[in-house]
């Protein structure tokens, strides 16, 4: 296509107008979004199960859903989220008609450095978090002591080899397909907007499982947050990017605060406290961090 007075590509059946923001750029039919947002998400669970039990095979547990994490059981959880994330990508492309890299992105191209720029950003952040959270609360994370074994080591080499692609699998669930499928139940924008937060929010903290108040809220935000900051920059690369910081960096320092065991994971009633606060503030800091980034290239390139 030549530079100058070319015609636009067009755009797919899907799609409502390059005027309407990421997150509310697709028509479905009345069913379609329902589908997308529950079968990629059943898929993950029952995947999920069918891991853990192969990996009490192999280790020789006799409670394959027991509430701490191996480097067997953390490898189950990543890859099985990474493959219902790809999942869900696939089954709204092949259900709508809607191009995946509408997916990814809306209008404009995936862009590498807006990836690095957020991850950078993101890093600094969620580690700021963490070093408050140290002063102010060191138990509520459930951390023991510092200690490095086998198992510290296997759970860091999963951590750092398979986290992130965990993290773009949720991403790519939620804000990718679940986001833009509520959405797609409104036509006006704003309100479509809402409705694709609120849903996609809702549907991130219930497949984290606690009932715990402080946690379940706190899921329920970053849900919300990083469907803010998929909106804001037209794409899931700021997302993805503060999602991957954010869990990568979380079970390094778990996992270094195991006393060289497993890593406890309760969300059951009464685990969570006020020190999520500090991690929420995390949260709206990236968002408004992700504001200002999109409204500085803005300005430049006007």
């Amino acid at each position: 296509m030549s530079a100058a007075g070319a015609t636009a590509s067009p755009e797919p059946a899907t799609a409502l107008g390059r005027s309407r923001p990421f997150g509310a750029h697709l028509r479905m039919s009345g069913w379609k979004p329902l589908v997308l947002i529950v079968v990629p998400t059943l898929v993950m669970v029952v995947l999920q199960v069918l891991l853990y039990r192969l990996v009490a095979v192999v280790e020789g547990g006799d409670d394959p859903l027991a509430t701490t994490l191996t480097p067997l059981k953390l490898l189950a959880v990543n890859v099985s989220i990474a493959v219902s994330g790809l999942l869900a990508v696939a089954l709204l492309a092949r259900t709508t008609g809607a191009p995946w890299r509408s997916l990814i992105s809306w209008p404009r191209a995936f862009d590498v450095r807006r990836l690095l720029h957020h991850l950078v950003d993101a890093a600094l952040l969620v580690a700021a978090g963490i070093g408050v959270v140290a002063l102010v609360a060191p138990g509520s994370p459930g951390w023991t002591a510092f200690g490095v074994s086998g198992t510290t080591v296997a759970l860091l080499a999963v951590t750092v080899l398979t986290t992130p692609a965990q993290a773009a699998g949720e991403e790519l669930m939620f804000r990718s397909v679940a986001l833009p499928a509520a959405a797609s139940w409104v036509r006006a924008v704003r309100p479509a907007l809402v409705v694709g937060l609120v849903v996609s929010g809702l549907a991130f903290a219930a497949v984290h499982g606690s009932l715990d108040p402080w946690l379940s809220g706190y899921y329920v935000l970053i849900g919300v947050s990083t469907g803010l900051m998929a909106v804001l920059s037209g794409g899931i690369e700021a997302p993805v990017a503060f999602h991957v910081a954010n869990n990568v960096l979380l079970t390094v320092v778990n996992a270094l605060m195991a006393d060289g065991g497993a890593v406890p994971l309760d969300r059951s009633v009464g685990a969570g406290d006020a020190s999520v606060l500090v991690l929420a503030a995390v949260n709206a800091a990236m968002v408004v961090l992700v504001w200002w980034r999109e409204r500085r290239a803005a300005r430049a390139r006007d």
